[in-house]
């Protein structure tokens, strides 16, 4: 473990000097190139419009070199696979597009995500924004805020063991210590394997994305109404407005952009969603999602490339729309101001 920490320790003192190094002498580097002081002012009016010209692109040069190998090379690379058979030797044409169509499991996959979608990012907002009003309204919501944020600090695979006790089923006479069971039990149901039920384990298994990202939404949106106007409120309340009118026609109006991206965020997370289903069902049961089915035909059973890389952009063309109008409103947000 200590040696684990003296190693990132380390890294991270390398990088920094690696980047300070290169952004000092890439800057001497282009200074003595072009000097200013030599060859009369025509010269060096040139000199100093190319260093202007230029200076942007040693800051943006490597991370563009990043993105280019880390982002752009592998979506091609992908594209390219995806054409392939299994070893990614002989073409194969649309043959992978044409089993990813017609396969049951991908189409439950695509089923699943949907309703992934349809739940996960709204009541993660949902719940996020009651909270974030309720809590900014007691002597104790801080308190409050740090209990519902807890969450965050624990991995995917963490929740889901927590979760998995929970939904936990002891068949027989055995005594019932899943949570849910105990519950069932104590009025007088019957206890169940509750993530073996299909379609409605779906379900259990977003509860504890919610769990974990309901303490996200809070947060963000917490900030957001601690900036909304106070004139605009003592306005309303002025004109005779409610409680509830003016949280839904003062106060979301104003913080509509933070929802947004709040909404998005998670939605691009739930796309990639893997290690809740991994840990909690292994995508048995129908529980199957896209990134765990990429997962098993990439790694499973001598993997195939051709058919991992079709699923692979599958999600990356869900995702791409998402960010596009993220970007896009971001745009036009900074063109307002």
């Amino acid at each position: 473990m200590l040696s684990q920490i003296v190693s990132a320790l380390g890294v991270v003192v390398v990088a920094v000097f690696a980047c300070s190094a290169y952004f000092y002498f890439s800057n001497k580097i282009l200074d003595l190139a072009l000097p200013v002081k030599d060859g009369g002012m025509r010269a060096a009016t040139r000199n100093l419009n190319r260093r202007a010209m230029i200076r942007p692109w040693l800051f943006l040069g490597p991370a563009l070199f990043l993105l280019i190998v880390y982002l752009v090379y592998p979506v091609i690379a992908t594209l390219i696979l995806s054409f392939y058979d299994r070893s990614g030797s002989s073409f194969v044409g649309l043959a992978n597009y044409q089993w990813a169509f017609g396969d049951r499991e991908f189409r439950q996959s695509i089923l699943n995500n949907i309703l992934w979608l349809a739940v996960v990012p709204a009541a993660c907002t949902f719940f996020g924004l009651v909270i974030a009003v309720m809590t900014d309204r007691i002597w104790w919501g801080n308190i409050a805020k740090s209990i519902v944020f807890m969450p965050m600090a624990i991995s995917f695979v963490g929740a889901s063991v927590i979760w998995k006790f929970i939904y936990e089923y002891r068949g027989g006479n055995d005594v019932q210590i899943g949570l849910l069971n105990a519950i069932v039990q104590l009025f007088g149901g019957t206890p169940e394997v509750w993530i073996s039920v299909p379609f409605w384990n779906n379900f259990f298994l977003m509860v504890i994305l919610i769990w974990i990202q309901t303490g996200f939404a809070m947060v963000i949106l917490s900030a957001a109404l601690r900036g909304i106007p106070e004139e605009t409120i003592e306005a309303a309340v002025i004109d005779g407005a409610n409680g509830w009118q003016i949280f839904w026609r003062i106060m979301v109006p104003q913080i509509w952009g933070t929802i947004a991206v709040v909404w998005t965020t998670i939605t691009i997370l739930v796309l990639k969603v893997f290690d809740i289903v991994l840990t909690m069902t292994n995508g048995q049961w129908d529980s199957m999602v896209l990134a765990n089915l990429m997962f098993n035909w990439m790694f499973r059973g001598g993997g195939d490339s051709g058919r991992s890389a079709v699923i692979a952009l599958i999600i990356m063309l869900a995702v791409t729309p998402i960010m596009v109008w993220n970007v896009r409103r971001a745009n036009r947000e900074l063109g307002g101001n």
